[in-house]
Order: structure tokens, then sequence, then C-alpha cells
């Protein structure tokens, strides 16, 4: 209550002093300020995009330039308030009010500089805008509290607010430094496993399965490391959160456990090593490459650039087939059959020069045919060829052979037989129908 009568009397002290006639004018100065640092904002957003062009595109100039996009408006608003300032002080108005605003707005500068450059050692994301505007907006509202001598009041009214755990007790003011431990923490963290899978990216010497499973793993440690942190750094006792151990356990037990499972599943795939981003796989009716490994499912690429996310409990618990476990190289069986009227070893010939003309089939090893059977309606040769980049497609392959065996036949007068039935009639007794 006592914040709450502080708060009334500081706004009725403020009322009244808009009220007079000075503060009507420092009121309407800082009116005509905002709307004259808006437009020079804009302005100043016109420049940067319009005028510089290309220069913005260099890394260094582009940072500088948005920094002072950042600052635009606060340090426009100050320079006019400054001029203002000088203005009324000349007819000896007070100008106490103006004086309020100076600290405000270079801190305001300050800050929107200091979160932007933050942000940029983030990949750039609507959603991490958002997040700069509002951490900017966080953060300068605790300093304007603090300037304008509220901010001990309502901190100890936040602290007052609280329930008692066990020896411990959680407050309003604990909670919000805790969040603000646990951002501060989580960001560093963060920052710590970019730089961690950045510098694993460019390591010659580690397979890329390797690679995800040291940025995972560095990235589990760091945020519980963080996360630890944060607790500590804000007083907590990690006792009193025995309470919840159990239900965690609970949790786990029914609601997570799939979420569990897929997340233990995702490392036993990577220290195994069965499944590598790039592999070729089949799991069901789903062909594909994978894409990524995460910590709940695989993205898995199609050739219709369909991508299929699988948990990761499914490629441990079913049958997957890996095309490119130990050996990328694929062998394709393209059957024919030819009229018993055409030239076996000519046919065997041609099919074997067309497997060998496809740019994607391989010399070594080295494509086959075989006479494989005697049918009812054709002889059954099959060519057999082998490729080393399944994840292109299988599909294009066997189309492009297929149809160059089809025109050399055509040429050579080979015939592909389509199926054939002779009925032989009876000349016996006619058939009578019975009533």
């Amino acid at each position: 209550m006592e914040l709450i009568e502080k708060l009334t009397k500081l706004v009725e002290s403020w009322i009244a002093e808009f009220l007079t006639i000075s503060g009507g004018l420092q009121l309407g100065a800082v009116v005509a300020c905002g709307a004259l640092a808006w437009l020079t904002h804009r302005h100043w957003q016109q420049f940067i995009t319009r005028l510089l062009g290309d220069l913005e595109k260099q890394g260094f100039i582009r940072f500088f330039l948005r920094a002072t996009d950042r600052a635009a408006f606060p340090l426009s608003m100050l320079l006019y308030m400054i001029v203002s300032r000088f203005i009324l002080g000349q007819f000896e108005i007070n100008v106490a009010v103006l004086d309020i605003f100076t600290p405000l707005l270079l801190s305001l500068a300050a800050i929107r500089i200091a979160v932007y450059t933050i942000r940029k050692g983030f990949p750039n994301s609507p959603a991490l805008r958002a997040w700069e505007g509002m951490l900017s907006l966080t953060v300068w509202m605790i300093v304007a509290l603090h300037l304008v001598g509220w901010l001990p009041d309502i901190l100890a009214a936040l602290d007052s607010i609280g329930i008692d755990m066990g020896e411990g007790r959680f407050t309003l003011l604990s909670i919000l430094k805790l969040l603000i431990a646990v951002v501060i923490f989580m960001l560093a963290a963060n920052w710590f496993t970019r730089v961690i899978e950045s510098r694993t990216r460019r390591s010659l010497y580690m397979s890329p399965s390797m690679r995800v499973g040291l940025t995972k793993v560095s990235k589990f440690v760091l945020y519980t490391i963080a996360f630890l942190m944060a607790l500590k750094s804000v007083g907590i006792d990690l006792t009193t959160f025995a309470v919840f151990g159990g239900a965690i356990g609970v949790g786990i037990g029914f609601g997570l456990q799939k979420i569990f499972s897929n997340f233990i599943s995702g490392f036993i795939l990577l220290f195994d090593r069965s499944i590598r981003p790039g592999d070729v796989i089949s799991i069901g009716t789903r062909f594909g490459w994978v894409q990524a490994l995460h910590a709940r499912y695989v993205v898995v690429r199609d050739r219709d650039g369909v991508e299929t996310l699988i948990p990761n409990e499914n490629l441990i618990t079913t049958e997957v087939i890996n095309w490119s476990y130990t050996d990328r190289n694929v062998r394709l069986k393209l059957p024919v059959q030819i009229s018993y009227n055409s030239d076996v070893e000519a046919a065997m010939q041609i099919m074997l020069d067309a497997g060998n003309e496809h740019p994607r089939v391989l010399k070594d090893p080295a494509a086959v045919t075989r006479l494989m059977a005697f049918g009812d309606n054709g002889i059954d040769l099959e060519l057999r060829v082998w490729v080393r980049d399944p994840e292109a497609g299988l599909g294009s392959v066997r189309s492009d052979v297929n149809l160059m065996i089809w025109k050399r036949f055509k040429e050579n007068n080979i015939e592909i037989p389509f199926p054939q039935r002779v009925v032989h009639m009876s000349s016996g007794t006619p058939a009578t129908d019975d009533i």
C-alpha cells in the first residue's frame, strides 16, 4: 500500500506540474520533439535504403547503418529537446521535465544499440527481431524506473509478495530475477554452441555424424549448466526442487515417455553411426536421403522435394534400409523379355551397350546381362547396372536405359512379345444345353 500511495502522490504532483504554464509548454515541447524525431527517423531510414544502395550490403557498413537506425529516434529527439530547453531557458521557464528526458533518451539509444549488437550474434529471423524490441523496451523501463527513483520501491513491493516452500521462499522478485538470469545464461550457452557448431563444420577431420553429435551433446550440457547457474545466481537452493523430482519422474514415465524415448534414440543414432546426414534410406514406403538429425526427429527428403519428419524411435525399433551404409553403390535390375524368334546374343549385347552409355552407370563394377529363364511368351533377359548416386533418383536411370533398349531393338528387328494364348477347339459331339 505504501508504494501505491507514493505513486499516487507522484502522479498528482506531475499532473499539477503539467497544469501550469511552464509544465504545459514543456509537455508541448516534448510532443513536438517526438514528432520531429519520428520524421527524422523516417528520412534517415529512406537515406539508408535508397541512397547508400550497395554499401549497405557490406558487413561492417551494414552493421553501422543498422545500429544508427536504432539510435536515430532517441538521439534526434534528444537534439531537438536540447534546442527546446535552450529556447525555454531564454524566457526563464522551468525545464525540470525536459531535464528528466535527457538521461532517458541517452539510455534508450545506448540500450537499443547494445541489444542490436548482441542480436547480431544469432541467426536473423522475424521472431528474433520482435524479441529485440521487447528486450530493449524491458531494459529501458528498468533504467527509467531507476532514473526517476521508483525502482527501489517497486522491487520492495515485488519482494513482499511470495509463498513459502519448505525452508525457501519464492517471491515475484525472485521469479523475475530467475527469468532474467535464465535468459542471460541461455543466450550465452546458445552463443557458445553456435561457436562450437561453426568450428566443427569447418573441421576436415570430423564426419557429419560426429559434428552433429558433438553439437547436440555440447548444446545439452551447456543448456543444463546455464540453467543451474541461473538458479544459483539468484540464490535459489537446488534442494528446494526436490519436491518436484517425483512429479518430473512421473511426467517422464507417462506424458513425456515418447519425447524422452525419441531424445535418447537420437543420441543412439549418433553414437552408433547407423544413420548419418546424406545417407539414402528407406523406411516403410518412404525413400529419400537424410537432410538433418535433430534431438527428436530425422528429416528425410524424397525426390519430390517433400521433407518427412521421422521420429528417432521409429528408426531404432523398425527395419530401415540404408542404401549408403558402407557403400554408396546401388545395383539396378532391368528385366526385358524378347521373342523366341529373336537373336538372344544380339539382344544381350544391345542391352549391355545401352547400360554402359548412360552417364550415371558405373564402369566398375561393370554392367552385365543375364539370361534368366525361358518364359511362356518369350526369353527373359536382365540387365544389371550399378550407380553411385541413388539420392539423385533411380527411376530416371531405369527410364533412360529402357528407352534406349527399346529404340535399339526396333532398329535391329528384335521383337518384344506380348502374352499369347492358343485355344484348341475339340471337334467332338456338339454341346447341348441341359434344362
